[in-house]
């Protein structure tokens, strides 16, 4: 369980610099050196000797009692990790009795903002401009979609994204430990219940009330365990919505949900349901920029998932970042038709609404009547 704590400048010490620098991520001391993530995906080593100089045993040991003190706790042999947040850090600190290079303190920010615009997402070569548009009509056919990929990749802040095209009437339940989605900050205007998990309230237990509270959507902040029977329940009643998970290939996902079911009688009973009620796979993953050392993330897969004539399948859509096939009658199962036709979509690569933000960004994408 993470607790929520405040801490002041000075107790950040030499950690404050990285905290208020936009486009740093993590910050991780790994018990002899710093080591910073950015947006880029770039990791490096801080050798700064003013930094280093104050990244001594008393400070690592003062920073770790704060920490464990805020949440009411010790650090300790016996209780060897605490875990806490603030709105907008996530903060882990392990005992040096478990971790032999000594004390381990890892901070990650989860801020409430967009990383992802149109914009970026086409300037930075996030995915092709049909793509974007496949993917915000898919929000619009209130398709459930399921973000794989490495960790830090960018399987939230694709997740994030996309809650833009969720209409603000339809009530939306977001299912966290950790607050990462903030549904609210970047949705304002629209219906949501954040729910937020802890020692007293597991994700089973806020699942099971999910199903209760009947929203349109619900938000999975990531499937990690036998909730995901729970999650592909909410599926199969008609509560569609997105959660993330760690897998390198969109094809894997039914067997990564199958792995972690309760039970093998589980596993049995709702594979079909899965490819039932799970449309869409979206692995998010890194490249080289061209720039020396930069990484950019993308869209590598898209995938389609159905069951038909008693044969459960995924169809790519997106491989390797490109689109493989131009029409849509090639992936799109008739099933997911049906709902893009019940949603009004009449052309899969164009949506009304990302038109007009790239269009405020000051990006103007060709509707090609011949597609």
């Amino acid at each position: 369980m993470r607790e929520q704590l405040s801490l002041s400048d000075i107790q950040y010490g030499p950690f404050l610099p990285f905290l208020r620098k936009k486009d740093v991520t993590d910050i991780d001391y790994n018990g002899r050196e710093l080591w910073i993530r950015d947006i880029h995906n770039i990791r490096h080593k801080v050798t700064d000797e003013k930094i280093r100089q104050h990244l001594n045993e008393e400070f690592i040991q003062s920073f770790a009692t704060n920490v464990a003190n805020l949440v009411g706790k010790n650090l300790t042999p016996t209780d060897n990790v605490i875990e806490a947040e603030t709105e907008e850090l996530r903060i882990t600190v392990i005992h040096e009795s478990v971790a032999s290079t000594g004390t381990c303190i890892c901070i990650r920010k989860t801020p409430p903002v967009q990383r992802i615009t149109p914009k970026k997402a086409l300037e930075e070569h996030y995915c092709e401009e049909k793509v974007l548009h496949l993917l915000a009509n898919c929000v619009k056919a209130k398709l459930n979609m399921v973000f794989c990929g490495e960790p830090g990749v960018g399987k939230t802040e694709c997740a994030k994204f996309l809650t833009a095209f969720i209409p603000p009437e339809q009530k939306v339940i977001t299912v966290e430990d950790t607050k990462e989605v903030h549904y609210r900050e970047i949705n304002p205007e629209k219906d949501c219940v954040e729910l937020k998990v802890n020692e007293y309230f597991s994700y089973n237990d806020a699942m099971t009330e999910v199903l209760r509270m009947t929203p349109n959507r619900v938000m999975l902040s990531e499937a990690r365990s036998t909730e995901v029977k729970q999650l592909v329940e909410c599926w199969t009643t008609g509560i569609t919505g997105f959660t993330t998970l760690h897998t390198d290939d969109v094809r894997k996902i039914p067997d990564r949900i199958l792995n972690m079911m309760p039970s093998r009688q589980d596993a049995e009973r709702l594979e079909n349901d899965i490819y039932v009620g799970m449309d869409v796979g979206v692995l998010l993953e890194t490249r080289s920029s061209g720039e020396e050392g930069k990484q950019e993330r993308y869209i590598s897969q898209i995938g389609f998932f159905s069951r038909e004539d008693g044969k459960n399948r995924c169809v790519l859509a997106v491989q390797g970042g490109q689109l493989i096939e131009q029409q849509e009658s090639e992936f799109l199962p008739e099933d997911i038709k049906r709902k893009m036709d019940k949603a009004g979509i009449t052309d899969v690569f164009y949506c009304e609404q990302l038109q007009k933000m790239l269009e405020e960004e000051g990006m103007v994408y060709e509707k090609n009547v011949d597609d």
